[in-house]
């Protein structure tokens, strides 16, 4: 191949990668996640060009000029900070929520694997306190004579709610790796994370509800509980698809098709576990206040639940083009 056929077969990728770096230099922020792929993809294809140019066209102005962009690029890509955040933002804006719908079905599975026993345990306490003693886990069986007199646990002193947010913040974050980690399991020890889980919200709720404190209890829970039990339900769909790839690869080699199920389960937990910081907030700080009044707990629970469904169902859709 002569230096004209070279530069005309792959003129156009140069060219485009031009306009990538032009583009970048100017504000990082322009690009796009799929930008910055194209940028790195036409990068490793024009230092491969710039390779063959030094060997067979050593002094033609076309190395040259393949040089330049080729250090350009590694500039624009190796900048760290500026361009590391814009791709973090569009995943926030844009991949996280697309990723979401991407794998619902798991997230879905996880729903109701926590809200049917909660559901069960529910009715069954609230009709027969008595049901509590073999339905509730052992670790919530003290609560049970707490509850037949009418009492809650939830009081916080307002000179610990800082340190009970942190804990809080802590204690769910460690329950969502715990659900996701446990998806290696064959998505088994996930399974009875939310199963137990959901014994424990279920049962308590309907038998405080039979003696009379329930109203309380949900009007604590609720605040903080819709994002909560969110994430969860992701972090469960994220360790429920681990189990999935280990017991259905299809095609795909066991181990292949676990690490593709890993690479998204990691980006939807990095992208559910920040709402807990917002929800440890709201547990530590609104929930047990006893100055706020029960509507504004239920609006505050109401309305995260509002924007949160919406930012997860319709952020980072596609415009529709508009055919002519």
């Amino acid at each position: 191949m002569n230096v004209d056929e070279f530069y005309q077969s792959r003129k156009q990728e140069w060219e485009l990668l031009n306009n990538l770096i032009e583009r970048a230099q100017k504000d990082t922020r322009r690009l796009s996640t799929a930008d910055i792929e194209r940028l790195a993809s036409l990068y490793r294809a024009a230092s491969s060009d710039l390779a063959l140019a030094k060997r067979d066209f050593p002094r033609h102005r076309i190395t040259q000029y393949l040089n330049q962009i080729v250090a350009r690029t590694h500039a624009v890509l190796y900048q760290g900070e500026p361009l590391a955040w814009n791709r973090i933002v569009d995943f926030a804006l844009r991949g996280f929520p697309r990723l979401f719908r991407e794998t619902f079905i798991f997230t879905f599975a996880s729903f109701l694997l926590f809200m049917i026993p909660a559901f069960v345990t529910g009715f069954s306490t609230f009709n027969s306190p008595s049901a509590a003693v073999w339905l509730l886990p052992a670790e919530v069986q003290g609560l049970i004579p707490v509850i037949e007199d009418k009492q809650l646990w939830i009081d916080m002193p307002i000179e610990e709610r800082p340190y009970t947010s942190s804990f809080i913040m802590q204690n769910n974050i460690r329950v969502s790796f715990l659900a996701f980690a446990s998806g290696v399991s064959g998505g088994l020890l996930t399974l009875w994370i939310l199963v137990n889980n959901g014994l424990i919200v279920g049962g308590l709720l309907g038998l405080t509800y039979h003696y009379g404190v329930g109203f309380e209890l949900a009007t604590f829970m609720i605040g903080h509980g819709v994002i909560e039990l969110t994430v969860i339900f992701i972090s469960g769909g994220s360790g429920l698809m681990l189990g999935w790839a280990i017991l259905r690869p299809g095609l795909l080699r066991r181990r292949d098709a676990l690490m593709i199920a890993a690479q998204k389960a990691m980006r939807l937990l990095g992208g559910a576990v920040p709402w807990l910081i917002v929800a440890g907030t709201i547990e530590g700080f609104i929930s047990p206040s006893e100055t706020i009044p029960w509507p504004v707990k239920w609006a505050v629970g109401i309305l995260s639940g509002v924007l949160l469904y919406s930012y997860l169902f319709f952020a980072g859709r596609e415009k529709k083009k508009k055919w002519e």
